[in-house]
C-alpha cells in the first residue's frame, strides 16, 4: 500500500513588505557595531544574494495557526474529502502562536489540535500531533504518514507546514529581510495505484552544525538581553549545505530507482535563490549533467523563505498552474528537498 496526494492548499498573506520598506531600518552586526554601508546598498546586495524582492507577513489579529486552518480548509476542497475520515493531522512548524507584539511561544496545545478544532472534527480517532524538524518539518511529516499508511494504521492524513517568522525576527538584523510567513497543506490517501512515494533520504547533522541556526539576543545591543529572535550563520548554512543536500538527493535518487533523466522537477526549500541554484546545479553536477531549464520553480522573489512553509506552498502553486512553465501530470518523477535548523536534511522521490 502506497499513498498518493490527492489535494492541497495554501495560505498566502496580504501584507505585502517590499525590500524597499527595509530603508528606514537601524541594522548593526552580530557584535552590536554599524554597518559599514548605507541600507540601500546593504538591501541591493541582499537582493543580488537571496533573490528575494518582497516578502509577506500575516496581519496582526491572525496566527500560525490561524493561516494553517485555512491552506487545510483549501487541501481538503481540492480532494474532495469529509474531514471526519482524517486519521492523523500532522503540523510542522518551529515557533507556535506567536501572537503580535508579544515575545512568547504558545505551543500547547499543539497545533495540530488547534487546527483540528478549527476545522471542527468531531472523530477523537483523527489523532494530531505537531513535527519540529526545522525548514525539513514539512517534508519529514510526508515521511511520517506514508509510514503510517504502509504499517496499514491510517488510510488518509493531512500534513501541514506553517510559519510566522515575521513573529520572531530582530529589526536590527539585516537576515530579518529573508524570513517571511505562509502555510501550505496536503491530503495524502492510500492508493493501490503505482507511484507514490518511492524513496526518501532523512539525516540530522548535530556534533558542528546545531547551532548554525537559533534563537538570540538583538543585534541591537540597547534592546533587552531577555528577548530572542531567530538568527543563524548565512556562510555556514551555504557551505553546509552546498556538500550535503546534493548528496543527499543523489543518494534518495539512486534508492528510488529511478534515473536523473526521470526526474521532472525538483521542489526545494526556498532558502535563498543563490544557495537553491548552486545545490540543483552540484546535484546534476554529481550526474555529470548540468541542470535542465524549469526543473525548479521558485517562488522566494515575491514570497521570501517562509521556512516549512515553502515547499508545499509551492507543490500547490504547480498543481494550480500559478507558475510558468510548470505543470504536473501523472506518472511525473518528481523530487522535494530540504534543509534546515538542526541541522536536518531530507529529500522525497515521488511519482505522481
Amino acid at each position: 500500500m502506497n499513498f498518493k496526494i490527492t489535494g492541497t492548499g495554501s495560505y498566502i498573506p496580504n501584507v505585502v513588505t517590499r525590500n524597499a520598506d527595509f530603508e528606514q531600518h537601524e541594522f548593526f552586526n552580530l557584535d552590536g557595531s554599524s554597518f559599514p554601508q548605507d541600507n540601500p546598498t546593504t538591501i541591493r546586495k541582499f537582493k543580488a544574494i537571496t533573490g528575494i524582492e518582497e516578502r509577506r507577513y500575516i496581519e496582526p489579529e491572525m496566527n500560525t495557526s490561524d493561516i494553517a486552518t485555512l491552506a487545510s480548509k483549501k487541501a481538503i476542497e481540492d480532494a474532495g474529502i469529509d474531514p471526519e475520515t482524517l486519521d492523523y493531522i500532522i503540523v510542522a512548524h518551529n515557533y507556535g502562536d506567536v501572537k503580535s507584539n508579544t515575545v512568547q511561544s504558545d505551543t500547547v496545545p499543539s497545533l495540530a489540535t488547534r487546527v483540528k478544532a478549527k476545522l471542527k472534527i468531531s472523530n477523537p480517532k483523527c489523532v494530531g500531533y505537531d513535527i519540529l524538524f526545522g525548514c525539513p518539518g514539512w517534508i519529514e511529516g510526508m515521511v511520517q504518514a506514508n509510514a503510517f499508511i504502509k504499517a496499514g494504521i491510517a488510510k488518509r492524513c493531512l500534513v501541514i507546514g506553517a510559519e510566522a517568522l515575521s513573529r520572531v525576527v530582530d529589526s536590527h538584523d539585516r537576515d530579518s529581510m529573508i524570513f517571511s510567513d505562509g502555510a501550505g497543506a496536503a491530503i495524502l490517501e492510500a492508493s493501490e495505484e503505482t507511484g507514490g512515494i518511492l524513496s526518501h533520504e532523512s539525516a540530522t547533522f548535530s556534533l558542528q552544525e546545531s547551532e548554525y541556526i537559533y534563537f538570540g539576543k538583538s543585534n541591537n545591543s540597547k534592546s533587552s538581553e531577555d528577548i530572542r529572535f531567530i538568527k543563524m550563520n548565512g556562510r555556514k548554512i551555504y557551505e553546509f549545505a552546498l556538500v550535503n543536500v546534493p548528496k543527499a538527493m543523489k543518494t534518495c535518487l539512486e534508492n528510488s530507482g529511478k534515473s536523473i533523466e526521470d526526474l521532472k522537477t525538483v521542489f526545494i526549500h526556498q532558502a535563498n535563490e543563490k544557495m537553491d541554484e548552486a545545490i540543483i546545479n552540484r546535484f546534476y553536477k554529481l550526474h555529470n549533467m548540468q541542470a535542465p531549464e524549469h526543473v525548479m520553480p521558485m517562488t522566494i522573489h515575491e514570497l521570501g523563505n517562509s521556512s516549512v512553509a515553502t515547499v508545499p506552498t509551492l507543490l500547490d502553486l504547480v498543481r494550480k498552474g500559478k507558475i510558468d512553465h510548470q505543470k504536473l501530470e501523472k506518472g511525473d518523477v518528481v523530487m522535494f528537498a530540504s534543509v534546515g535548523a538542526g541541522m536536518n536534511i531530507n529529500a522525497i522521490t515521488y511519482e505522481v
